[in-house]
């Protein structure tokens, strides 16, 4: 797929471990559809993890402040760093589309891997006020997947579980060994995982306090500043591990995952408590909106406790997992025989509960949604206009609840951009469907 400016992207095909899959053709264009098709089907056949990794001209508008800045000295940037240099020797289309230094690199997952880390761990994002969720564009607003796509192929260094590369990955009789980068790769998922996180608990912060400006509870402003207040501990902690640091008591990591925990135990709580709510109710009869408020108190209203206690739980869904990428990168750098195998174990076990949780909260909403209301009972034959407009109000906020609800969790695709600088640092944006 070309575009007037015949821009060519270089494309490299990376492993997590020594693998071999039968010949792919290198250093010929292909489309983004057929990229796609290679990375399902790699995905496929090999029993390791396969990454594509493309390099892009950085845009000029780009948002820096989504993402985690890590320095030139980070072991994320090194490893790139190292990664491109050899690669550039060896191919002049690489030593080409990298030589201004400054370039967004674009890791993609396939779907099949992306699962084995928690198939809810990565889902589409509103993009409020702008974002980065989207179509990667340069300064012109020209799409800059529009191009020409070349695979580079036993070119680039081949990463070591312990280090940054020590041999090239090379044609074998019967197949191709890939380019083997798990550093890499881990630390790139673990970046984009964890900022994507971090991006979820902004957002849900900026709901709850729009939500507590109407409700002035303190106990739930209490909830919100404990949960707010594990930031700091979960940031260090990230940065510690990214720079392949040891965790130390210090950083007071524990203390924040027992606040998380119990904000977590009240969400699974009051889940049980709307669940019991819902199937106490009549089948296939309107209900009365005075009778639906006891148990969601405030669910007529934009704000209310039911809408702030839903935020709450997302607020607490969103730093659990961010914690759980800190513990999945430890215990994988702690047993450094396999690490991107030793973290997507890790990952997964943690994230299946949270997935629970969030699949029940959303079965929830939508079983709301399509409640039927009500008139409210009385003696009148003929309603207020003000009761008329209450319950008409009431009717349409409790439909939108179900409004953007994800049931299907099946795993996409996830895609992991990295804007690299000219002094070597590199920004890693949040985790977003490809």
């Amino acid at each position: 797929m070309t575009d007037d400016r015949k821009t060519t992207v270089p494309v490299w095909t990376l492993a997590t471990a020594d693998v071999r899959v039968p010949g792919l053709t290198a250093g010929e264009p292909m489309t983004a559809e057929r990229l796609a098709e290679l990375r399902g089907a790699l995905a496929a056949l090999a029993e390791e993890p396969i990454v594509t990794l493309e390099v892009h001209p950085l845009p000029d508008k780009l948002d820096r402040s989504r993402g985690i800045l890590l320095s030139a000295a980070s072991p994320l940037a090194q490893h790139l760093t190292e990664f491109v240099t050899r690669s550039a020797r060896t191919s002049l289309t690489t030593a080409r589309a990298t030589a201004s230094g400054e370039n967004l690199y674009q890791m993609v997952i396939p779907s099949k891997v992306a699962a084995q880390f928690g198939q809810g761990l990565v889902r589409p994002m509103a993009a409020k006020g702008g974002g980065f969720y989207s179509s990667l564009v340069d300064g012109t607003g020209e799409i800059v997947a529009k191009a020409k796509l070349v695979p580079v192929q036993g070119a680039a260094a081949a990463g070591t579980v312990g280090g940054a590369g020590v041999t090239a990955g090379a044609a074998a009789v019967g197949g191709t060994a890939l380019t083997v980068a798990a550093p890499l790769v881990l630390m790139a998922v673990a970046a984009g995982v964890s900022a994507h996180a971090d991006r979820q608990r902004q957002l849900a912060i900026e709901h709850i306090t729009e939500l507590l400006e109407q409700v002035l509870q303190d106990k739930l402003d209490d909830e919100l500043n404990a949960l707010n207040g594990c930031r700091p501990a979960i940031d260090k902690a990230t940065a510690v591990l990214l720079d392949q640091g040891k965790l130390g008591l210090s950083l007071g990591l524990d203390s924040a995952v027992h606040t998380i925990d119990t904000a977590l135990s009240k969400a699974e709580s009051r889940l049980k408590g709307w669940q019991k709510a819902l199937d106490a109710l009549p089948e296939d009869q309107p209900v009365e909106l005075a009778a639906l408020a006891q148990s969601f108190p405030g669910i007529d209203d934009d704000g209310g406790t039911f809408r702030t206690h839903l935020e709450l739980a997302s607020l607490a869904i969103a730093l659990k997992r961010r914690v759980a990428v800190v513990q999945a990168v430890e215990h994988a750098q702690d047993d450094p025989g396999n690490p991107f195998r030793h973290f997507m174990a890790a990952l997964k076990r943690d994230q299946e509960s949270l997935d629970a949780l969030e699949s029940g909260i959303a079965a929830v909403l939508v079983r709301l949604s399509s409640l039927e209301l009500a008139r409210p009972a009385g003696r009148r034959p003929v309603l207020t206009t003000n009761e008329v407009d209450r319950l008409l109000r009431a009717a349409h906020r409790i439909h939108r609840l179900g409004s953007g609800v994800r049931l299907d969790s099946r795993p996409t695709d996830v895609a992991i951009d990295m804007a690299r600088h000219k002094d070597g640092s590199v920004i890693v944006f949040p985790a977003r469907p490809a």
